[in-house]
């Protein structure tokens, strides 16, 4: 029953030790499996000398380079437990396999098992849970044995135990560990040797031994620390005792600064100093990724590396930076700070909350402030609280109402006039007076200006800007009694959300996304302010929220990249710019209620929507990064291959074909809230170095054959590496553009110029040849249209000769007409004249005439020329034609009737018809050709 009572009073003191413990912790950067492509459990944490960092992980081993997450798969499938790095191999120990792994040359881990290598005898369901390096041996330890491997000679020896090692531990290089039941022993000469065997300790489970005070600190799993001086045993800093007697501790770690890290199986990390005090006590509820730590490692810039039951958390011991959880929702998102008579008043949406600055207390409800906090003012001692329902007097953990007025802005106090306060309202201006008992109460409302004044401030004790995010910028002058506004003067500059208005060394700065500005009395404008302007970026704008703090004198302001703030200079009078490694993904602001608080000399805290952060601006931020190319790939054919490691010694040469390379690269940066970035060029293709980019991979596609530098830096918060990391490379020519191939094209081109030089020349040749054919052709053709025209024109002659002689015979033939008509009239005439024989003798010289044959001749001739060949033409054709018939045919050719030719003939027309009858029957034409037609187609 006592037994059961002692475990319920620890248990409920340790819980309430747990629950009452508010703190400010280290930044946490989890990584779930997700992240990482592994499995959930973390078993041993160790980092290179380059400082990546190994982890041993159910799938394998894990690899990372503060950018990339790589995972080698164990060799034989199994669960990989142990990992350390010594020089430049990575030795492991998994189930019933050890061994290392070592890059090769081309950058890639191999695995080489020292257990089949050196043919050890391994025991059955044998498992390597730690592993330890001391001069030139390398210890191997499993539940039952230990393996010590020579790296001189490539031997081994085995410790054997019939009970069960718990661990080995390196103290101080001295190597110890534990049988359980039978005592504490350590390794000498290769030899076991006890060291104590007293009950009291041995029965317990030991997670570690430290050097302390001459002797040994011995820490147990579930009673907490012993020492063992002078081979006695004793209880270390009970109170601690008590404490971790509630939890189960599966590992720890002694840090760098003398402090220890407790891992434990469901409360998370526990760091106390050598004095036994807890300094910080780390679980899910704040920030682990899971509350089983089955690891631990401090890596070179003394960050603390938790393997999870549930993934990987690293705490950034050594940052600047702290945070204040807020994971059970119980202060809500924080609008404003103050501290005042040493306590930290935290104003959020639930209300207004406090607790002793330096005391790890929880926050403390302040009642009757339900509801949104919206400013928090210490003026003359005193602090004010402005609220969604009015304004309050704070005192400690009281708050004393002294407006009614809902939405209480901000709360100034009137220059030269301690006795008014101007507070801003959601519906205008507002004046607080202290009376004669000196408390302040709300005194009057300030006429003629109703729009909600979030920011104010005085150029004078007369004259105030307000600013409204939507509807702009005011200038208002109040009359003597600050009962009305006399002037309400709208300023012509750009308003939008987030804007704001500060006072800052006596200058009025309005802030917006376009700047900085600063308030010119002598013009009456407000001026881009090209100094204090440097905080803002356009490209990094997130808000124009300004904050001005009097107290240290500096002005702050919030981008992307992190926080900005203005100070006085040092050394000279202009002031100085710095900036805070808070990025916007990560500090959870909210925009345009950013607030910042002086909590002491160089120290700030910034309220966020989940509690706060405080950032000591004293301590150095590191700036010693280095960048290494941590992989190149090349890809051939569409599949890719690791072609190079870290190191480089001379210039890599690759096929024309393996012209599509990926590189990968990285800080070694493991700081949550510090943002690396990255800038390269490549050299044979461009001089210029690309934007900056988070992006810790480039890729170059179808890169043409050449000499090429890929250079490769980076910065971290602005700092740029120390270093500038190269790959050189080479890609090959293609076989068509080597050396030879160049001597053969030319060779080709020259016997290609001297081919075309002849085909050009026949080919000119043939042309010339051709234009002088065409041309002596052209000549002939000319010559011969020449000729035609001349034939045209003797044609033309001819025709009118023929003209000519048808007339003629046209005219001779109508006169042999007309005269053998007129000789026949007579004939006829001298006829009718009875028995007159003179007459006869007339009549005979007429008949004479009319069958004269020189009238034939002369028309024959006549015919003949107008009609060339036409009677011979006829005659070859009939050759039964008489003399006569070819007269006929000769008068029908000139298509003369029958009444025409009968005068010619001297006969009658009857006669006429009766020749012509008979001719067509000499002609033998048939009775349907027309006589006249036939004669006239010849």
């Amino acid at each position: 029953m006592k037994l059961l009572l002692r475990v319920f009073v620890i248990v409920v003191y340790g819980f309430f030790c747990l629950k009452a413990f508010a703190q400010e912790i280290p930044p946490i950067k989890n990584f779930s499996p997700q992240d990482y492509f592994g499995e959930n459990q973390n078993w041993s944490i160790s980092q290179s000398d380059n400082n990546t960092i190994y982890l041993a992980n159910n799938a394998g081993l894990l690899e990372y380079d503060g950018e990339k997450w790589r995972l080698f798969q164990s060799p034989n499938e199994s669960i990989m437990r142990s990992v350390k790095v010594i020089e430049n191999r990575i030795y492991s120990g998994f189930y019933m396999e050890f061994g290392y792994w070592e890059k090769n040359n081309f950058g890639t881990l191999e695995y080489t098992s020292l257990s089949k290598k050196l043919d050890i005898p391994l025991i059955e369901d044998e498992q390597f849970w730690n592993i330890i390096s001391i001069d030139n041996w390398i210890l191997f330890q499993s539940l039952n044995r230990i393996y010590i491997y020579s790296l001189d000679n490539q031997s081994f020896k085995i410790v054997e135990s019939k009970t069960r090692i718990t661990k080995i531990y390196d103290v101080e290089s001295e190597i110890y560990f534990q049988k359980l039941n039978e005592g504490i022993y350590k390794i000498q000469n290769g030899k076991e040797v006890l060291v104590n065997n007293d009950k009291s300790i041995s029965e317990k489970i030991i997670i570690n031994i430290f050097k302390i005070n001459g002797g040994l600190l011995i820490q147990t799993q579930d009673d907490g620390f012993f020492t063992l001086i002078d081979n006695a045993i004793n209880d270390w800093q009970k109170d601690i005792n008590n404490e971790l007697a509630s939890l189960s501790i599966y590992n720890s770690l002694l840090l760098k600064n003398g402090d220890l890290a407790l891992g434990t199986i469901s409360k998370g990390l526990i760091i106390i100093d050598l004095n036994g005090e807890v300094k910080y006590r780390i679980s899910q509820p704040n920030g682990l990724n899971n509350n089983t730590i089955l690891s631990l490692f401090e890596d070179k810039d003394s960050n603390i590396w938790l393997g999870l039951d549930n993934g990987i958390s690293c705490l950034n011991m050594n940052s600047s930076i702290r945070v204040f959880n807020d994971q059970n929702g119980e202060l809500g998102s924080i609008y404003v700070s103050a501290l005042h008579d040493n306590i930290l008043y935290l104003g959020t949406n639930q209300g207004l909350f406090y607790k002793e600055v330096s005391s790890y207390d929880n926050f403390q409800f302040i009642k009757g402030t339900q509801g949104q906090v919206w400013d928090l003012t210490v003026i003359d001692s005193t602090l004010f609280c402005g609220h969604n329902s009015g304004t309050f007097k704070i005192e400690k953990d009281k708050a004393s109402k002294i407006s009614n007025i809902q939405g209480t802005w901000n709360i100034k106090q009137i220059p030269n006039h301690p006795d008014y306060l101007l507070q801003g309202n959601y519906d205008g201006l507002y004046i607080l007076e202290r009376n004669k008992n000196n408390n302040w109460v709300l005194s009057h409302k300030i006429n003629g200006f109703d729009i909600s004044s979030k920011f104010l401030e005085f150029l004078n004790e007369s004259e105030i800007f307000v600013s409204h995010e939507y509807k702009g910028l005011f200038k208002i002058k109040l009359n003597n009694n600050f009962t009305e506004a006399e002037t309400v003067d709208f300023i012509p500059i750009r308003k939008g959300l987030s804007s704001s208005l500060a006072k800052y060394s006596d200058k009025i700065i309005y802030a917006n996304q376009e700047g900085l500005f600063s308030y010119d009395d002598t013009n009456k404008e407000f001026i881009k302010d090209s100094i204090i302007g440097k905080l803002y970026d356009s490209q990094t704008y997130v808000s124009g929220k300004i904050i001005s703090d009097t107290k240290t004198n500096t002005l702050w302001s919030f981008n992307k990249e992190g926080i900005n703030y203005l100070s006085p200079g040092k050394l000279s009078s202009s002031p100085e710019i710095n900036s805070l490694p808070l990025p916007f993904s990560l500090r959870n602001g909210i925009v345009g209620y950013e607030n910042i608080l002086s909590l002491e000399d160089q120290k700030f805290l910034f309220g966020n929507s989940s509690g706060y952060i405080t950032i000591d601006t004293s301590l150095p931020i590191k700036v010693d990064n280095y960048i290494n190319i941590n992989e190149i790939t090349v890809n051939k054919f569409n599949s890719e291959e690791i072609i190079q490691s870290l190191e480089q010694d001379e210039n890599v040469n690759f096929e024309n074909k393996q012209n599509n390379l990926h590189f990968s690269y990285s800080l070694y940066e493991f700081q949550k809230y510090f943002i690396a970035e990255y800038q390269y060029q490549l050299q044979g293709m461009s001089d210029t170095w690309s934007s900056w980019s988070k992006n810790a991979e480039a890729h170059f596609e179808n890169l043409p054959f050449g000499e090429y530098t890929f250079n490769v830096r980076g910065r971290v918060n602005g700092v740029t590496t120390k270093n500038t990391d190269s790959f050189t490379f080479t890609i090959a020519r293609p076989w068509y553009a080597t050396n030879t191939m160049i001597v053969l094209y030319a060779v080709l081109i020259i016997l290609f110029s001297l081919m075309m030089h002849n085909i050009y020349k026949r080919y000119y040749k043939k042309q010339r040849e051709m234009l002088l054919a065409k041309t002596k052709k052209e000549l002939e053709l000319k010559k011969l249209e020449n000729q035609q025209q001349l034939m045209s024109f003797k044609n033309e002659k001819l025709q009118h000769d023929i003209e000519s002689k048808n007339r003629e015979l046209a005219i001779s033939t109508m006169n042999l007409i007309k005269k053998n008509e007129f000789l026949n009239i007579i004939k006829n005439e001298l006829n009718n004249v009875n028995d007159n024989k003179e007459l006869k003798s007339v009549v005979r010289i007429i008949d004479k005439n009319l069958n004269n044959s020189d009238d034939w001749n002369l028309f024959q001739e006549a015919f003949n020329n107008a009609d060339k060949d036409f009677l011979k033409k006829i005659k070859n054709l009939h050759q039964s034609l008489t003399p006569n018939d070819l007269r006929l045919c000769a008068y029908l050719r000139l298509n003369l009737s029958s009444k025409e030719i009968a005068p010619l003939l001297n006969i009658s027309p009857r006669s006429v018809e009766v020749k012509r009858y008979r001719l067509r029957k000499k002609m033998d034409l048939s009775h349907e050709t027309n006589l006249t037609d036939y004669i006239l187609e010849l």
